[in-house]
C-alpha cells in the first residue's frame, strides 16, 4: 500500500487509499475515466492570467432527509452573497466558482462525494465545508497527502484541533473548545473559584469536558466534583448537591437538557444559591420540543430561571464596515432577502460562511500574487510549481489570515478560529445576551444591567463557613469577674484580720499561720476564673496557649494551699483527740508547714513531669454545620477551643487521683473529728464542714463541666462557681466565728471554757478515763493565763479551808441539832483532797481532775460510835476523833461547795440531800462522769 498513493495525480494517504480502492474494486470502469482525467494536474498555470474562474470543493449535506441538512440549506445563500460582493468589490482578479458536493452526513457517502470531485471535477485549489463531525474528520485527515487545505464554517468538533492529525484543516467558527476560556474568564469575574461539570457521555462533550479541566487548572479553580451521565442523571445532579457545588458547568445537548433541569427543581438546585451554565447553541424554545420529562413546563422554567448559555457569536455586534465595505447588520439584511427568495429557513452559521469565502479569496489572491512574483524572479521564465508548493503557500497564508468581517475580527490561531464568545441569561422564557469574550484580545466585557441574579448577589460557588468561636459571653464573664473580686476583697479583708490580730490568744490558738496558707489558696482559687474566663476572642494563639499552662498550675497549686492547710490542722485535732495512749502530744505549726510543704511539692513535680513530657497545646473543636440565624446564604461552623495535649486523660488521671485521695482522707479526718469542740481549736468543725462542702462540689463540678464540654458558657459559669463557693464557703467557716466572738466577746480566750470530748457510747462504756494534754505548749501568753487562774484558786481553795473549819467546829458544839447527816463514802479521799494538786502543778499547761467515785451505800449519821458521844466538848479538836469528823463533812461540802465554780465535778452528781438516789432501789445506777477541763 505504502508505494501507492499516487492516483489522479495526487499523493494520498493510506486511509485514502483504501476506501478508493474499495470503490474501485467494485467500479472499475469509474477508475479508468478517473485515471485519464487526471492529466489536469499537471496544468499549474492557472495563476498567471486575469479573470481566472478557480473552482472551490463545497461539501455539505444537502439531502432534506440527512442529518443536519438544515445548516447547509442556510449557508448556500451566504456562499453565493460572498461571491457576489467579491465580484462587486473589484480587488480580484479571478472568480470563484463553487461546487457542492453532497455528503449526507454519511461516511461512505461522504468519502464518495470528496473522490467525485477529485476524479471527475476541476482542479479545487481548495476544500470549503465540511459540516458533519464524523464525515470532515476523516476528509481533513486525508487532505495533507492531497495537498489542499480545507476551511470549515461550521464544524466545532474539538477533534479537528488537533494539527498533528489535521494539519491542513482550518474554520472560520469557533470550535466547542473555544467557550472554555471564555467561562474561565466569566468564573473570574465573578470570584467563583469552585464549580462542578455535568456531561454527557458523548465524545464531543467529554471532549470539551476535558479541555475545560485544563482551562480551569491553570486558572487555580477548584473542580469540586464531576459527573458524567448517559440517560437519568437525577442521581448525578443529586451527588453534585451533596458535594455542595453551587457553579455547575453542564455539557449535553437539549434533549437531556430538559431532564436535567427537571432534576434540579425536584432537588430545589435552583434559585439564588445555585447557577447554571450551558452550551448556548440550543434551538429556539428547546425546553417546549425536548421535553420528555414528567416535570411541567412551568416548573421547568422556574428552575431554568437565570442559567448562563456560552455560545459563540454568529454576528459582530460592533458594527463596523468590514472587508466587504458592509457592516453585520447591512449583510444580515442582505441575507435576508436571499433567503425570502430562495423560501429557506436561516442557519446560524451563514455569517461563517460569508466570511469563509473572503478567508478563501483573500488567501488565493496573496498565493497569487507570491507565485507570480517567483515566476517574474525566474530568468529563464521558465517558471513551473507543483500541487505540493502550492499546498505548502496556501497554508502559510491562511495562518496569516486577519482582516475584519461580519463574525467580528476574522484570524487564526493554529488553524483555530479566535472568534467572539457570547454570553447570555435566560430571564423571564427568553435568553437575553449580557456580555461577549473577546478571544483575540482575552477580554470579557459584560453589558451594564443587564445580568440579573434570583439574590441580592451573585450566588457563591459553595457554601461559605464562617467559622464562629463559641467564646464566653461578656456580660457572664463580667458578672462572675465582680464575684470574683468580691471574693477576693473579703478574703483579703480576712487576711487582714488575721495579721492584726495574729498576737490575740483567739487567733493564735487556732494557728495563724495556717489560716494565712487557707486565704493565699483561697485568693489563688479566686485568680483562676480570670484565666478561665480568657479564650481566643480576647488572647491570641499564643498567649491562649500559655494561659492553657498558667490557670492549671494556679488552680491546682491554690486547691492543694488551702485545703491542704484545713486537712494538716484536721489532722492535728485526729492526732490529739483520737490517740489515747498519747498523754502529752505537741504539734507545732512548723510541722503542719512541712506537711502542706510536702503536698505542694507532689504537686510541683506531676506539673512540671506534665509540662516537660507533654506540654498542654492549643486545640479546635470543629462542630456540625448550623444555618445562618440572619438567613444569610451562608453557614455557620461553631468551633471551641480547648487546652489539650496527647495524654490528656493519663495526666488528668494522675492530678484526680491525687486530689482524691486527698479528699478523701480530709473527709476521713473530718468525719473522725465530727463531736470534737475545743474553743482552743474552735474551728476544727468548721474545716470538716468546708471539707464536706468542697468534696461534694468539687465532685458535681467534675461531672458537670465533662457534660457541657462543649457549651463553654456553661463550662465557665459551672466551674467558676464552683471555685467561688468552695472558696467562699471556707473562708467565711474559718474567720467569721472569730470575727463574730472578737466583737461580740473580745475576752473569750481568758475566760474558762469546757473541753466537752463526747465519744460513741461504746467508747465510753469500755474507756472511762482520757487522758487530755497540752495542745501548743509553746504559747506563753496561754500559760500565763492559766497561771493567773491557779493563783486565784489557789487563794479561794484557802478561803474556803477556813469556813470549813468554821463550820465544823459549829458542828461539834450543836450535835443535837443535826440528828441525821448524810454521808458518802469515798474509796480514796486522796484523790478527792488532790484537787490542790489542780493548783499547785508547776507546767500550768493543764490540769486533770481524775473522779474515782464509786457511789456506795449511804449510812446516816445517827449510827455514830457511843464512845465518841460520851466523850466532853472540851478534848481537843485536832484529836483523831475530830479530824475523821472534819474529813467526813469536809468531802461532800468541798464538792457541792465550790467544785463546781471551778469547773469541777457537776453539781448534779451527789447532792447533800436526801434523794431517791440514796434509796436501795436507785443504787445500782452509775453516776454520771464528764470531765471538765478550765483554763484551756
Amino acid at each position: 500500500m505504502a508505494p501507492s498513493r499516487r492516483h489522479c495525480g495526487w499523493e494520498m494517504t493510506p486511509l485514502s487509499v483504501c476506501l478508493l480502492l474499495s470503490i474501485l474494486m467494485f467500479q472499475p470502469a469509474l477508475a479508468k475515466v478517473c485515471n485519464d482525467y487526471t492529466r489536469h494536474g499537471q496544468d499549474n498555470s492557472w495563476f498567471s492570467g486575469d479573470n481566472e474562474k478557480l473552482p472551490i470543493m463545497v461539501l455539505m449535506p444537502m439531502n432534506e432527509s440527512a442529518l443536519m441538512s438544515s445548516i447547509s440549506q442556510g449557508i448556500e445563500p451566504a456562499v453565493q452573497l460572498a461571491i457576489q460582493h467579491i465580484k462587486e468589490s473589484r480587488n480580484y482578479k479571478f472568480s470563484l466558482i463553487t461546487k457542492i458536493y453532497d455528503t449526507e452526513c454519511d461516511n461512505a457517502k461522504g468519502l464518495r462525494a470528496f473522490f467525485d470531485a477529485i476524479c471527475y471535477g476541476p482542479k479545487h485549489l481548495m476544500i470549503f465545508g465540511g459540516v458533519c463531525p464524523s464525515v470532515t474528520s476523516i476528509i481533513a485527515e486525508s487532505l495533507e497527502g492531497w495537498n489542499l487545505v480545507q476551511l470549515s464554517f461550521a464544524a466545532t468538533t474539538p477533534v479537528l484541533a488537533d494539527k498533528k492529525k489535521y494539519p491542513n484543516f482550518f474554520r472560520t467558527v469557533p470550535s466547542d473548545n473555544a467557550v472554555n476560556p471564555a467561562v474561565v474568564k466569566f468564573l473570574n469575574f465573578y470570584n467563583w473559584s469552585r464549580v462542578g461539570t455535568l456531561t454527557q457521555d458523548v465524545q464531543r462533550f467529554s471532549e470539551v469536558r476535558n479541555d475545560l479541566t485544563n482551562e480551569l487548572e491553570k486558572a487555580d479553580i477548584q473542580i469540586a466534583d464531576t459527573e458524567s451521565f448517559s440517560n437519568d442523571p437525577c442521581v448525578n445532579v443529586k451527588k453534585l448537591k451533596d458535594n455542595d457545588v453551587r457553579i455547575i458547568i453542564g455539557q449535553f445537548d437539549e434533549n437531556l437538557a430538559s431532564k436535567v433541569f427537571c432534576c434540579a427543581y425536584n432537588l430545589n438546585m435552583y434559585g439564588s444559591k445555585y447557577q447554571w451554565i450551558i452550551p448556548g447553541w440550543y434551538q429556539g424554545n428547546w425546553w417546549e420540543q425536548a421535553n420528555s420529562t414528567n416535570c411541567t413546563t412551568r416548573k421547568l422554567l422556574t428552575a431554568m430561571e437565570g442559567y448562563i448559555a456560552v455560545d459563540f457569536e454568529p454576528l459582530s455586534a460592533k458594527q463596523v464596515k468590514g472587508i466587504s465595505g458592509r457592516t453585520p447588520k447591512e449583510y444580515e439584511r442582505e441575507y435576508s432577502k436571499e433567503l425570502q427568495q430562495k423560501g429557506v429557513e436561516p442557519s446560524k452559521y451563514h455569517g461563517f460562511a460569508y466570511d469563509g469565502i473572503w478567508v478563501i479569496a483573500k488567501t488565493l489572491t496573496r498565493v497569487m500574487d507570491l507565485l507570480q512574483h517567483k515566476e517574474r524572479q525566474d530568468m529563464y521564465h521558465n517558471f513551473t510549481v507543483d500541487d505540493r508548493e502550492v499546498g505548502r503557500l496556501v497554508l502559510d497564508v491562511m495562518n496569516e489570515t486577519n482582516f475584519y468581517g461580519v463574525t467580528g475580527q476574522v484570524m487564526f490561531r493554529n488553524g483555530e478560529r479566535m472568534g467572539t464568545i457570547k454570553f447570555t441569561q435566560f430571564q423571564e422564557g427568553q435568553e437575553v445576551k449580557v456580555g461577549e469574550y473577546n478571544a483575540i484580545a482575552d477580554v470579557l466585557d459584560l453589558i451594564n444591567n443587564t445580568m440579573r441574579f434570583q439574590g441580592v448577589e451573585p450566588p457563591k460557588d459553595r457554601t461559605f463557613v464562617r467559622l464562629q468561636r463559641r467564646n464566653i459571653n461578656v456580660p457572664l464573664y463580667s458578672i462572675l469577674s465582680v464575684i470574683t473580686i468580691l471574693g477576693m476583697l473579703m478574703a483579703g479583708a480576712f487576711l487582714f484580720f488575721n495579721i492584726k490580730n495574729r498576737n490575740h490568744r483567739l487567733i493564735k490558738m487556732s494557728s495563724p499561720y495556717m489560716n494565712n496558707l487557707i486565704i493565699l489558696g483561697g485568693m489563688l482559687s479566686y485568680s483562676s476564673i480570670f484565666l478561665f474566663g480568657l479564650d481566643g476572642a480576647l488572647v491570641s494563639d499564643k498567649e491562649f496557649e500559655a494561659l492553657c499552662t498558667v490557670r492549671t498550675w494556679i488552680l491546682i497549686v491554690g486547691y492543694t494551699t488551702a485545703f491542704g492547710a484545713m486537712f494538716a490542722k484536721t489532722w492535728r485535732v485526729h492526732a490529739i483527740f483520737k490517740n489515747v495512749k498519747m498523754k502529752k502530744k505537741i504539734i507545732k505549726d512548723q510541722k503542719l508547714l512541712i506537711i502542706v510543704g510536702g503536698m505542694l511539692l507532689i504537686d510541683l513535680c506531676i506539673l512540671i513531669c506534665w509540662q516537660i513530657v507533654d506540654p498542654l497545646k492549643r486545640t479546635v473543636e470543629e462542630y456540625s454545620l448550623e444555618a445562618d440565624p440572619q438567613g444569610q446564604d451562608i453557614a455557620i461552623r461553631p468551633f471551641l477551643e480547648h487546652c489539650e495535649n496527647t495524654h490528656m486523660t493519663i495526666w488528668l488521671g494522675i492530678v484526680y487521683a491525687y486530689k482524691g485521695l486527698l479528699m478523701l482522707f480530709g473527709c476521713f479526718l473530718a468525719w473522725e473529728t465530727r463531736n470534737v469542740s475545743i474553743p482552743a481549736l474552735n474551728d476544727s468543725k468548721y474545716i470538716g464542714m468546708s471539707v464536706y462542702n468542697v468534696g461534694i462540689m468539687c465532685i458535681i463540678g467534675a461531672a458537670v463541666s465533662f457534660l457541657t464540654r462543649d457549651q463553654p458558657n456553661v463550662q465557665f459559669c459551672i466551674v467558676a462557681l464552683v471555685i467561688i463557693f468552695c472558696s467562699t464557703i471556707t473562708l467565711c467557716l474559718v474567720f467569721v466565728p472569730k470575727f463574730i466572738t472578737m466583737r461580740t466577746n473580745p475576752d473569750a480566750a481568758t475566760q474558762n471554757r469546757r473541753l466537752k470530748f463526747n465519744t460513741n457510747q461504746k467508747k465510753e462504756d469500755s474507756k472511762m478515763s482520757t487522758s487530755v494534754t497540752s495542745v501548743n505548749q509553746a504559747n506563753t501568753s496561754r500559760l500565763d493565763g492559766l497561771q493567773t487562774d491557779n493563783h486565784r484558786l489557789r487563794m479561794k481553795i484557802t478561803e474556803l479551808d477556813k469556813e470549813l473549819e468554821e463550820v465544823t467546829m459549829q458542828l461539834q458544839d450543836t450535835p443535837e441539832k443535826t440528828p441525821y447527816i448524810k454521808q458518802n463514802h469515798y474509796g480514796d479521799v486522796n484523790n478527792i483532797l488532790s484537787i490542790r494538786n489542780f493548783t499547785d502543778g508547776k507546767e500550768g499547761e493543764k490540769s486533770i481532775l481524775k473522779n474515782h467515785l464509786e457511789q456506795k451505800p449511804q449510812a446516816q449519821w445517827g449510827s455514830m460510835d457511843p464512845s465518841r458521844i460520851n466523850r466532853g466538848p472540851l478534848e481537843d479538836i485536832n484529836s483523831p476523833e475530830h479530824i475523821q469528823r472534819r474529813l467526813s463533812l469536809q468531802l461532800p461540802i468541798l464538792h457541792h461547795a465550790y467544785l463546781p465554780s471551778i469547773g469541777g465535778v457537776d453539781a448534779s452528781c451527789t447532792s447533800p440531800n436526801p434523794s431517791p438516789s440514796s434509796s436501795p432501789r436507785h443504787r445500782h445506777m452509775p453516776p454520771s462522769y464528764r470531765v471538765m477541763v478550765s483554763g484551756l
